[in-house]
Protein backbone atom coordinates (compact mmCIF):
# COMPACT_ATOMS: atom_id res chain seq x y z
CA UNK A 1 0.00 0.00 0.00
CA UNK A 2 0.94 3.52 -0.72
CA UNK A 3 1.65 6.15 1.80
CA UNK A 4 -0.15 8.83 0.85
CA UNK A 5 1.08 12.75 2.68
CA UNK A 6 -1.14 15.64 2.39
CA UNK A 7 -1.54 19.02 4.01
CA UNK A 8 -4.91 20.87 5.36
CA UNK A 9 -5.45 23.48 7.48
CA UNK A 10 -6.63 24.23 11.57
CA UNK A 11 -7.46 27.80 11.30
CA UNK A 12 -3.84 29.64 11.13
CA UNK A 13 -2.23 26.16 11.87
CA UNK A 14 -0.70 23.80 8.92
CA UNK A 15 -1.60 20.37 9.51
CA UNK A 16 0.35 17.77 7.59
CA UNK A 17 0.06 13.76 8.23
CA UNK A 18 1.37 10.35 6.34
CA UNK A 19 -1.00 7.52 6.09
CA UNK A 20 -2.29 4.32 4.43
CA UNK A 21 -5.47 2.56 4.49
CA UNK A 22 -4.85 1.20 7.89
CA UNK A 23 -2.87 3.75 9.57
CA UNK A 24 -1.74 6.97 10.38
CA UNK A 25 2.09 6.71 10.95
CA UNK A 26 2.45 11.07 11.63
CA UNK A 27 0.83 13.65 11.95
CA UNK A 28 2.67 17.15 12.39
CA UNK A 29 2.17 20.89 12.51
CA UNK A 30 3.67 22.28 9.25
CA UNK A 31 3.43 22.09 5.21
CA UNK A 32 3.95 18.75 3.79
CA UNK A 33 5.35 18.12 0.36
CA UNK A 34 2.50 15.91 0.02
CA UNK A 35 -0.46 17.14 -2.67
CA UNK A 36 -3.16 15.25 -1.48
CA UNK A 37 -5.62 17.07 1.02
CA UNK A 38 -5.84 15.58 4.68
CA UNK A 39 -7.23 12.32 5.69
CA UNK A 40 -11.18 13.02 5.33
CA UNK A 41 -11.07 11.98 9.39
CA UNK A 42 -8.87 13.94 10.51
CA UNK A 43 -10.50 16.75 8.25
CA UNK A 44 -13.66 16.50 9.73
CA UNK A 45 -12.51 16.47 12.88
CA UNK A 46 -10.42 19.65 12.46
CA UNK A 47 -14.09 21.12 11.44
CA UNK A 48 -15.74 20.23 14.59
CA UNK A 49 -18.27 17.21 12.54
CA UNK A 50 -16.12 14.32 14.03
CA UNK A 51 -15.50 13.73 17.63
CA UNK A 52 -13.28 10.84 17.85
CA UNK A 53 -10.23 9.55 15.30
CA UNK A 54 -10.67 6.33 17.14
CA UNK A 55 -10.89 4.46 13.51
CA UNK A 56 -7.70 5.29 12.58
CA UNK A 57 -4.96 3.07 13.83
CA UNK A 58 -1.46 4.73 14.84
CA UNK A 59 1.31 1.91 15.27
CA UNK A 60 2.98 4.04 18.32
CA UNK A 61 0.15 2.64 20.49
CA UNK A 62 0.67 -1.28 19.64
CA UNK A 63 2.92 -3.44 21.86
CA UNK A 64 3.50 -3.14 25.29
CA UNK A 65 6.44 -0.25 25.88
CA UNK A 66 5.10 2.46 28.25
CA UNK A 67 4.86 4.99 25.66
CA UNK A 68 2.56 2.50 23.75
CA UNK A 69 0.44 1.99 27.13
CA UNK A 70 0.81 5.24 28.05
CA UNK A 71 -1.11 6.41 24.26
CA UNK A 72 -3.54 3.83 24.70
CA UNK A 73 -5.07 5.09 28.19
CA UNK A 74 -4.35 8.83 26.24
CA UNK A 75 -6.70 6.80 23.46
CA UNK A 76 -9.14 6.63 26.17
CA UNK A 77 -9.60 10.39 27.00
CA UNK A 78 -13.11 11.33 25.82
CA UNK A 79 -13.76 14.38 23.44
CA UNK A 80 -13.92 17.40 24.99
CA UNK A 81 -12.45 15.92 28.60
CA UNK A 82 -9.17 15.90 29.72
CA UNK A 83 -7.16 14.26 32.02
CA UNK A 84 -3.97 15.58 34.12
CA UNK A 85 -0.23 14.48 33.21
CA UNK A 86 -0.87 12.58 37.10
CA UNK A 87 -3.63 10.97 36.09
CA UNK A 88 -2.33 9.47 33.31
CA UNK A 89 0.58 8.54 34.84
CA UNK A 90 -1.44 6.16 36.97
CA UNK A 91 -3.66 4.90 34.82
CA UNK A 92 -0.53 3.65 33.07
CA UNK A 93 1.91 3.05 35.87
CA UNK A 94 4.52 5.39 35.54
CA UNK A 95 5.51 8.65 36.38
CA UNK A 96 4.23 12.09 35.15
CA UNK A 97 7.22 12.94 33.73
CA UNK A 98 7.86 10.04 31.74
CA UNK A 99 4.40 10.66 30.51
CA UNK A 100 5.36 14.40 29.53
CA UNK A 101 8.06 12.63 27.29
CA UNK A 102 5.90 10.23 25.73
CA UNK A 103 3.55 12.95 24.11
CA UNK A 104 6.68 15.44 23.74
CA UNK A 105 7.59 12.42 21.09
CA UNK A 106 3.76 11.42 19.64
CA UNK A 107 4.15 10.26 15.97
CA UNK A 108 0.28 10.97 15.96
CA UNK A 109 -0.83 13.67 17.54
CA UNK A 110 -5.00 14.06 17.42
CA UNK A 111 -5.09 10.28 16.63
CA UNK A 112 -3.40 9.84 20.24
CA UNK A 113 -5.25 13.16 21.20
CA UNK A 114 -2.44 14.16 23.77
CA UNK A 115 -3.90 17.73 23.79
CA UNK A 116 -6.35 16.20 26.40
CA UNK A 117 -3.70 16.23 29.10
CA UNK A 118 -2.75 19.06 30.98
CA UNK A 119 -1.16 19.63 34.15
CA UNK A 120 -2.56 19.97 38.09
CA UNK A 121 -1.93 23.83 37.74
CA UNK A 122 -2.04 24.83 34.22
CA UNK A 123 -2.45 23.44 30.62
CA UNK A 124 1.06 21.92 30.15
CA UNK A 125 3.03 21.88 27.32
CA UNK A 126 2.23 21.15 23.17
CA UNK A 127 4.90 21.13 20.32
CA UNK A 128 5.74 23.11 18.32
CA UNK A 129 2.86 25.92 20.12
CA UNK A 130 0.93 25.75 23.32
CA UNK A 131 -1.37 27.94 21.39
CA UNK A 132 -2.50 24.64 18.98
CA UNK A 133 -3.11 23.27 22.33
CA UNK A 134 -5.47 25.51 23.15
CA UNK A 135 -7.45 26.06 19.94
CA UNK A 136 -8.27 22.08 19.95
CA UNK A 137 -9.12 22.13 23.17
CA UNK A 138 -11.35 24.87 22.64
CA UNK A 139 -13.04 23.32 19.69
CA UNK A 140 -13.74 20.34 21.63
CA UNK A 141 -15.16 22.46 24.35
CA UNK A 142 -17.30 24.45 22.06
CA UNK A 143 -18.42 21.40 19.91
CA UNK A 144 -19.20 19.01 23.15
CA UNK A 145 -21.63 22.31 24.35
CA UNK A 146 -23.68 22.70 21.38
CA UNK A 147 -24.00 18.91 21.24
CA UNK A 148 -25.29 18.98 24.76
CA UNK A 149 -27.83 21.61 23.77
CA UNK A 150 -29.01 20.34 21.09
Amino acid sequence: MAIKEGTGRFGLWPVSAAWDEQYVYRVWFGHSDGDDGLHPMITEYLAGRRYDLLDLLSPADEGESTSAVIYRVVRGIPYGEMMTYGEVAAAAGTHPRVVGGALRRNPTPLVIPCHRVVGEKDIGGFTPDIRIKEDLLGLERRIKKNRLKA
